[in-house]
């Protein structure tokens, strides 16, 4: 899915937008990977998110040369796509990166991929619904699986309990964003070949 081609000419490089659930009832929760990483770019860059469009709090700037706009949909997950659709008719990017918790890779494990489906993640299936196409850049941060005893719900909304997984999940929102904004300065290509090699804790 390119979407210079969409409208002519880019009006934002990158448009990076962080997945999560709004509020401080889901603040730092394993959901929430994406909104963590999303704040890690704020840092990087020197970008304010602090402003409300489209459904969600952005803000734009100039990053290496880069116009990047970063966002976190207010939406509540599940209706994701609502906010990310907007964006997009605002910011017209040249690429859009989604950044998003997932529950099949180790905590602290870390993908980037240039495309592909959302898999059990209703957060991607509603972004991909509305885009009506799954071309784009991701980022899926590591959260690890729910024990035999968690409803994956619950486990998704919870929160670190231990300060080793705590800290794990602080460096791989730092490695998110840092992956995130690779793709915004490099492409996809020399992101995955650089990132998907990573894991927290591992080489």
């Amino acid at each position: 899915m390119i979407f210079t081609n969409r409208w002519n000419r880019p009006q934002t490089d990158a448009l990076i937008i962080g997945l999560g659930n709004p509020g401080m009832t889901y603040a730092h929760t394993r959901h929430n990977a994406g909104f963590d990483a999303l704040d890690v770019c704020a840092e990087i860059t020197g970008i304010a998110v602090n402003r409300t469009r489209s459904r969600a709090l952005t803000g734009n700037g100039v990053w290496r040369s880069k116009r990047v706009a970063l966002a976190k949909p207010q939406t509540y997950m599940n209706d994701s796509g609502s906010a990310v659709s907007g964006l997009l008719q605002w910011y017209k990017p040249g690429v859009l990166i989604v950044i998003y918790d997932d529950v099949d890779l180790p905590l602290g494990g870390l993908r980037v991929r240039g495309s592909g489906s959302a898999g059990t993640h209703n957060g991607m299936r509603s972004v991909i619904a509305a885009l009506g196409g799954e071309d784009f850049p991701r980022v899926r941060v590591g959260v690890g699986k729910p024990p035999p005893e968690w409803d994956i719900k619950d486990w998704v909304l919870s929160r670190y309990a231990a300060e080793p997984d705590r800290k794990t999940a602080a460096e791989a929102s730092r490695l998110a964003a840092d992956a995130a904004l690779a793709i915004a300065a490099e492409g996809v290509d020399q992101a995955m070949s650089r990132y998907n090699k990573k894991h927290i804790g591992g080489t």
